[in-house]
């Protein structure tokens, strides 16, 4: 299969998508990436809807999106709608429809945009499992065809775009018949509505192909891409979100890693970033993953092709290949890295910046679920022992003076590591960036059992230059595990913790990767203990986007979706209450839904779930089986946590004791 998933990987260049117009807000062409996210207030609650719009608008919205779950709600889009711009505001309009085509054939003649959901449009979805030949097969598309097209003629007479918007988890049981749960099976899912609309020569359409799990979220839209190319459809602009990101930090993390990912290379016309908090949140979001692209091009030093095939499949997650390095590469986990070579002392305190907590009461360390693997200290090393499991990197001429430890591994430079008589017997780490990767350099690397390779860049285009350093590795046949380092100088924490997990997240969802080391430049201004503040957002960073990678999961993961008018319980204050119970559970997937759109299929990806179903009622799942099916919200958490009891899965959370003085 060709892999013309992007125009380029190493010059950033933005897809030329078809230019479709939403309004008075055109997208895709030579138009700005634009954002856009939903009003969570009831779609019946005009005042409430308008003044939430207004806000979203105020924040960066340049479409916003109204859920109608059925009829009565498109109607009063009408009322929406009118109240808005008689307040003097025009943003266009876009109807979120779930299961009701009579509900999507009445928005289509009042807002600018229909959003459908080929999962559920008019298909069905009873998680059966069913045998299709190829004549029931195609006899079901036909029948699903002739269900969607009154809406395509609609929307072309009324001059209203559609987002043909495929879910993951909400793929019908026809599609998972043949595809099964794939990236595949989500971009037929949307082709087969897509073949369509060109048949009735309608083509204000937007595609997207969402999913919690990053890794599938990515190859989808890549697939999608080439898919389109392949058989000669138009190139549809695309509307690039993660579903259920979830909230805080890990939500805007999960986000950046799946649509930084595509941003990078010049993949997307409009994004959402779906947090479990108010819209107004989403779009400075957004807003602050597009704005990095603005001038991508002109700030990117040139970066050199990829001479012949591409070494990796986009479509299809393949670790890299290395060989095991102490306890880097091979099957290990990635690794975690904290930088400390700038701060000018370290105590047994300083090392809960790592995830290692001392107390002086026991004198002992204990390790939280974000305990780093290893120190950096650079010319400093660490004046004590180290507490158990956590290894310590030193420079090279620091190593050289302090007698060559063994429990210290050395780091050097090309020119250091070139001429290096003497070396650790089991580790050394070796910096490189893309230029310094020469035949020479490749011929001792791959000849050297005890290497680990820390790629670096300060290429504006960084994500691609790293990723081009590795094709250069896996082209000359060099197996060193490779640790990712990214230093991100003068910036807001939300810009590092975005722009990290897009270098960084890229890079794992492709294979690439064994460990990770950020930094920051120190400022002189800043004190020892905001130092350790950045050092500890900075671990805590690292793992946030080894777990949204889905590469090294070191804690609970909620899928929680955005609230939106068919959201039945506060979804920001139980996911906080349900996090509360159960983030000590490492590695178990919780879904947390407001409703049943968004339940069961959305929520494809997780252990269990907790699904608004009426007022005061919640449905428990485990995995996509309901098991309990009415309960009262006040005993639904102890519910939950009784059922991961029954599995097995539960542990009593354990209280660390926390350091004298902490």
């Amino acid at each position: 299969m060709n892999k013309t998933y992007c125009p380029s990987l190493t010059e950033y260049k933005r897809r030329l998508s078809r230019e479709v117009k939403i309004g008075d807000v055109p997208m895709g062409g030579l138009n700005p990436i634009r954002v856009q996210s939903m009003t969570t207030v009831d779609t019946m609650d005009t005042l409430g809807s308008v003044e939430q719009t207004l806000r979203m608008v105020e924040a960066g919205c340049e479409y916003v999106r109204i859920t109608a779950p059925s009829v009565k709600e498109a109607q009063n889009l009408l009322e929406i709608k009118k109240e808005l711009r008689k307040r003097g505001c025009n943003v266009p309009l876009i109807a979120d429809i779930h299961f009701t085509p009579n509900a999507a054939e009445l928005a289509a003649r009042i807002v600018e945009k229909v959003r459908v959901n080929p999962g559920n449009y008019a298909d069905k979805k009873k998680f059966d499992i069913i045998e299709y030949t190829d004549a029931t097969y195609a006899a079901e598309v036909e029948r699903i065809r002739e269900r969607f097209r009154p809406l395509v003629q609609i929307c072309k007479q009324y001059g209203t775009a559609m987002r043909i918007g495929t879910n993951h988890g909400s793929l019908s049981d026809r599609i998972l018949s043949r595809y099964g749960d794939t990236p595949l099976g989500m971009v037929e899912s949307a082709l087969e509505f897509l073949r369509l609309c060109e048949e009735e020569n309608y083509y204000d359409v937007v595609l997207s192909m969402k999913a919690s799990n990053t890794q599938v979220m990515v190859q989808a839209y890549r697939l999608l891409v080439q898919k389109l190319d392949e058989e000669g459809l138009q190139p549809y602009p695309l509307h690039l979100g993660v579903t259920e990101a979830g909230e805080a930090e890990d939500g805007r993390i999960k986000s950046a890693v799946g649509i930084g990912t595509l941003l990078e290379d010049g993949i997307g016309d409009t994004v959402r970033v779906s947090l479990t908090e108010a819209p107004e949140a989403e779009a400075p979001v957004a807003k602050m993953l597009i704005d990095r692209y603005t001038n991508r091009a002109a700030e990117a030093k040139p970066i050199a092709p990829v001479v012949g095939q591409e070494p990796i499949d986009p479509f299809q997650y393949f670790r890299r290949y290395t060989r095991e390095v102490l306890n880097l590469g091979g099957q290990n986990v990635p690794r975690v890295i904290v930088d400390l070579s700038r701060l000018p002392s370290v105590e047994y305190a300083d090392l809960r910046c790592a995830g290692h907590l001392y107390s002086a009461f026991l004198d002992k360390f204990q390790m939280n679920d974000l305990g780093a693997d290893y120190l950096y200290s650079g010319q400093r090393p660490v004046p004590f022992m180290l507490p158990n499991g956590l290894k310590e990197i030193v420079d090279y001429s620091a190593w050289l003076d302090a007698g060559q430890r063994a429990e210290h591994f050395p780091a050097l430079t090309p020119a250091e590591y070139a001429v290096a008589a003497a070396r650790h017997p089991q580790l050394n780490f070796v910096f490189h960036t893309l230029g310094s990767l020469t035949p020479a350099a490749l011929d001792q690397l791959r000849a050297d059992s005890t290497a680990v390779v820390v790629l670096h860049t300060d290429n504006a285009h960084a994500m691609p230059e790293i990723r081009r350093a590795f094709f250069e590795l896996l082209n000359a046949g060099v197996t060193c595990p490779v640790i990712i380092k990214r230093e991100y100088p003068a910036l807001k924490d939300e810009q590092t913790q975005l722009y990290a997990a897009t270098d960084v997240g890229g890079l794992l969802l492709d294979g690439l990767g064994d460990g990770v080391v950020l930094s920051t430049e120190l400022l002189p201004e800043r004190s020892k203990d905001e130092w350790l503040t950045t050092l500890d957002q900075l671990n805590q960073l690292s793992f946030g986007i080894l777990q949204a990678a889905r590469t090294r999961m070191s804690k609970t993961e909620y899928i929680s979706c955005p609230s939106c008018g068919r959201t039945l319980f506060d979804l920001q204050e139980t996911t906080a209450m349900i996090r509360k119970r159960t983030d000590h559970l490492k590695g178990v997937k919780i879904g947390i839904m407001g409703c049943i759109v968004n339940g069961p299929g959305e929520m494809a990806d997780a252990d269990y779930g907790y699904v608004g179903v009426g007022k005061g009622k919640i449905a428990l799942y485990r995995g996509q089986e309901v098991i309990k099916k009415s309960v009262p919200e006040a005993q639904a958490v102890d519910d939950l946590i009784e059922l991961m009891r029954e599995d097995g899965k539960w542990i009593e959370p354990v209280k660390l004791e926390e350091p004298v003085g902490a």
